[in-house]
């Protein structure tokens, strides 16, 4: 077959079938395939007053602490302050928000030293089995694609892998979450000997064979960390008394500032898997909106040069990470909250974030925003956005005290389990 250019012919080499993998008996681009955000990490100076608004102002439960000092040596550690890393969560997974020292890791890290305006510490990414997991490994390595590293991490049990994007902000896949149950303790530390430090051979036993083995070794199953609640349980939640007018239900999507749109585009569809599902210009700048199950986006990437537009940190390329609130109500209340106790709330363009409609940002000790809002559209089986003439338009600062309800309102994954 030829093809002509300028009057001269040039033969088209045939194009090489694409390749394919058998995931769980599904032919996928990818040998794995992302389900949803498991956790999030950021970088703090002070892990305490980190600790004060996340738990007891924001609401996650402390699930371990550890001490990340130790990483670093003697005369090091003298001048790197509160070492502490704090792991909290919102629903049963041992953690989906965690906040570590920065200056613990940039002692330590020479992907921190490279990346400094990288202020996330990781962006996890959950699949469907282990085996995924280890094929993972073998797929980066294939796309050179830099690998912090892969096996298994105590606390929080999760066998993963860590690739970075070319900006240097750390993914992870991961299988196995340790579970939290009504009890409310983590797992004892006598358990942390199924930690792996290598990509593990296949298979592996079953948590429940490691609970079992664990009994017979006479461990104390319930000495593992329990969250203790600071604040009185003083409002009335739909029915539960909690400490604030709110729950977490939901946590995403990621808001990163990127250099080269193109090539951190590239890397989140081609070699992570995720669905681009709306482009969009703000101020002549182009925003995209990535998915990795029905919700409207779980990563967005914006370029860098709208961070000084909207007045964000010059020195982090992250924009916010959301968390979703259990209905309007609460996020009407919830910032009413906050700002009685002296937090920060702003409210940017919601041309920003497509498929949210009310929506306020709340910066913590850190100056780092959290999104609180109530409603994510959801993206049905033809795979398209709605349309934006059917979007609802929010003027800022108005809250009304009822509002009138979508066709998607309330669907998507439910929180399992009680709000406390």
């Amino acid at each position: 077959m030829a093809t002509v250019l300028n009057g001269k012919a040039k033969t088209r080499k045939p194009k090489a079938a694409k390749r394919r993998f058998d995931v769980g008996g599904v032919w996928l681009d990818q040998p794995f395939k992302l389900r949803r955000l498991n956790h999030f990490g950021i970088y703090v100076d002070d892990p305490e007053k980190s600790l004060a608004f996340y738990h007891d102002l924001l609401g996650f439960k402390v699930s371990d602490c550890e001490d990340f000092g130790s990483r670093a040596s003697p005369e090091e550690r003298k001048h790197l302050g509160n070492t502490m890393a704090y792991f909290t969560h919102h629903n049963p997974d041992h953690h989906t928000f965690v906040f570590m020292p920065r200056r613990a890791y940039v002692a330590t890290s020479e992907m921190a030293k490279r990346f400094p305006e990288v202020t996330i510490n990781q962006i996890t990414w959950q699949v469907g089995s282990l085996k995924e997991v280890v094929d993972a490994v073998a797929w980066f390595n294939e796309h050179d694609i830099a690998i912090n590293r892969s096996g298994r991490d105590m606390p929080g049990s999760n066998w993963h892998t860590y690739p970075y994007d070319p900006e240097g902000h750390k993914n992870e896949l991961c299988y196995g979450m340790e579970q939290i149950g009504w009890q409310g303790n983590s797992k004892p530390k006598p358990m942390y000997d199924r930690g792996f430090h290598e990509v593990p051979s296949l298979p592996q036993m079953s948590e429940y064979a490691e609970v079992e083995r664990a009994k017979a070794q006479k461990v104390d199953l319930l000495a593992g960390f329990r969250d203790r609640e600071n604040l009185p349980e003083i409002f009335d939640v739909d029915g539960i008394l909690l400490a604030r007018p709110f729950k977490i239900v939901r946590h995403g999507p990621v808001r990163i500032f990127v250099k080269d749109m193109d090539k951190e585009s590239a890397f989140y569809t081609d070699v992570m898997g995720m669905r681009l599902t709306e482009e969009t210009k703000y101020k002549g700048h182009t925003c995209r909106f990535f998915r990795v199950n029905d919700e409207h986006h779980s990563m967005a990437l914006y370029p860098i040069a709208l961070r000084k537009t909207l007045g964000l940190d010059p020195s982090s390329t992250t924009l916010s990470f959301g968390l979703q609130l259990g209905n309007y109500r609460q996020i009407k209340d919830g910032i009413a909250f906050l700002k009685e106790r002296g937090c920060t709330v702003r409210e940017l363009p919601q041309e920003l974030y497509p498929g949210i409609d009310y929506s306020g940002f709340v910066a913590d000790p850190d100056g780092n925003l959290m999104q609180l809002y109530w409603y994510m559209e959801r993206v049905g089986w033809d795979g398209r956005p709605k349309p934006k003439s059917q979007r609802r338009k929010v003027e800022p600062g108005v809250w009304p005290d009822t509002i009138e309800a979508l066709p998607d309102v309330y669907e998507g994954e439910a929180l399992l389990g009680p709000w406390d």
